[in-house]
Order: structure tokens, then sequence, then C-alpha cells
């Protein structure tokens, strides 16, 4: 479905099971969760199927950005951190969410990042998954270079400084393959989803160049989980430490997987479920 979360911007939502559930003579509500896709310029066909795991303890929102996926198009300069963090209220004020479990992975890690900052009160727990405070390039550069050597870090370094479709088609050919420790469980998963690669563009030439989310990172006032691979190149694991320790110390929860890149459930699906369920559950 379509919803209007202010006049003239729709997002495309999907709900995935019940927010009350019978419980003996009375009935047991469920947190509601909220995933944030990674990009920008794709959307949240990367969390399904695999998310509906979590549906026994979670009701779960699955939405495209503003401007992202089947959300309505919208001007390239309203991908912002601040923009998308405020819809992610706007869109819980429409549906009558109180309190939700915000994740986000990757580019929705930023965005959730700035949500922190700016609505620091608004949140039951939020999860920050393999995503970077800041642009923090040498340490990508490492990263590639160690695992695809010098053609790898080349493609890396040309697009993150001149980001556009000629060194986006080097950098998908040469470093996306890096980004995870395991083939796709679904070789198609890729194909199902919908990109826009002007936004990517936009937004990696803009604001990720000058990008700090960790002063914000200070107002948290809920249970944070920093979840990261250590084997990712483009999120790389000492940028998550730098996360959880920016976070107040009451509030910081970290986990990381030894054998997992970016987005940890591609890689060690089993592990990084359990701890997202008991996160979820419990807010350790």
């Amino acid at each position: 479905m379509r919803i209007t979360i202010e006049p003239g911007v729709r997002l495309f939502v999907d709900i995935e099971g019940p927010g009350l559930v019978p419980d003996g003579a009375g009935w047991r509500e469920k947190p509601t969760l909220i995933l944030l896709h990674g990009g920008p310029g794709f959307d949240h066909a990367s969390f399904k199927p695999l998310f509906s795991q979590l549906g026994d303890v979670a009701q779960i929102v699955y939405y495209d950005h503003r401007g992202h996926g089947r959300s309505d198009a919208r001007p390239l300069d309203e991908c912002t951190l601040d923009i998308l963090a405020d819809d992610i209220v706007r869109l819980c004020d429409v549906l009558g969410i109180d309190k939700p479990i915000v994740l986000g992975q990757s580019f929705g890690g930023f965005v959730a990042q700035r949500y922190i900052a700016r609505h620091p009160a608004h949140p039951l727990r939020v999860v920050l998954s393999s995503t970077s405070p800041h642009l923090g390039l040498a340490r990508k550069l490492a990263m590639f270079e160690r695992l695809g050597g010098e053609p790898a870090r080349t493609a890396a370094e040309a697009f993150w400084q001149r980001p556009g479709a000629d060194t986006w088609a080097v950098y998908d050919r040469l470093c996306m393959p890096l980004y995870n420790t395991r083939p796709p469980a679904d070789p198609q998963a890729r194909e199902r989803g919908r990109f826009t690669p002007e936004i990517l563009f936009h937004w990696a030439a803009g604001e990720q160049q000058r990008m700090d989310l960790l002063p914000g990172l200070a107002r948290a006032q809920c249970p944070v989980l920093v979840l990261a691979g250590e084997q990712d190149p483009v999120c790389p694991l000492a940028d998550a430490q730098d996360i959880a320790a920016a976070l107040p110390l009451r509030w910081s929860r970290f986990a990381s997987l030894a054998d997992a890149g970016h987005g940890t459930w591609r890689d060690q699906p089993e592990a990084a479920m359990a701890r997202l369920r008991e996160f979820i559950v419990d807010g350790v």
C-alpha cells in the first residue's frame, strides 16, 4: 500500500503480522519493528523473506524511503538524512505506532543515527546494522584492498571520489562481490529489488562526503544495538566500534560476527537473527 505521510508524499509500506495476538483470556501486544533499507537508491526487498522469522516477536513494517523503490518519486534534494529521519516519525504518526523498534541497515543506519539525534525519545529501541557514522574513506579503501587487492581499492576510491555511472559500473563489478563472505542464498534476490542509481550518485557526491553522525548519538535515550560484520569492507568494523563508543554507556549494546560482511544475516543468518530476536524481546 502507499501511505500519505504529508501532502504530496506517499511511501510504499508493507506490514507483516498482527500487532495483537490472543494470549489466554486477553491479548498480547507485540512491538512494531520498522526496517530502514540500505542504499540510497535501493528498496526494502533485501529484508525479505528472512525477516519474516521475527514475526512471532514483532509486527514488521517494511517501507521504501521517500523517492525510493515503490514510494512515489520525489526531487533528489529531498534525499537528506534530516528529511528521511523525520519521515520515520511522520509514518508512525499516520499508522498510530507508539514506541517502535527501528532497525537501520547500511544507509538506513545513517538515517537511524540521525533519527536518534533528532527524535531521541521516540523509539523503544534502535538497531544500527552494518553502518558508519561518516564516509571514512581510508578505512574502506584498506578493507577493499585486503579483500580484493589493488583493483578493488582503485575502483572503490574512484567511485567514492567521483560517484557516477562510469565509476559505479566498475565498483559494482569489482567491489560489490566483496561485501559478503558467502554467495547470496537466493541468487535472484537482487533482481527483485528496484534501484534508482541517480539517488545514489546524488547523495554519495553530496551529503555523504561531509556526514558526521557521532555527536548526535550522545542524545540516545533507549537501548541501541550496534551490529557489525568483521569482514565488512564498506562499513568496516572500526566504524561500528566508533558508533558504540559514542552512545551513552547505559544504552550501548555491541555485537560483531567474525565471518560476516555487510548485512550480517546474509552470511550468518542463524547467529544474526538470534541476536536480533534477543534484542527485540529483552533489549539486551
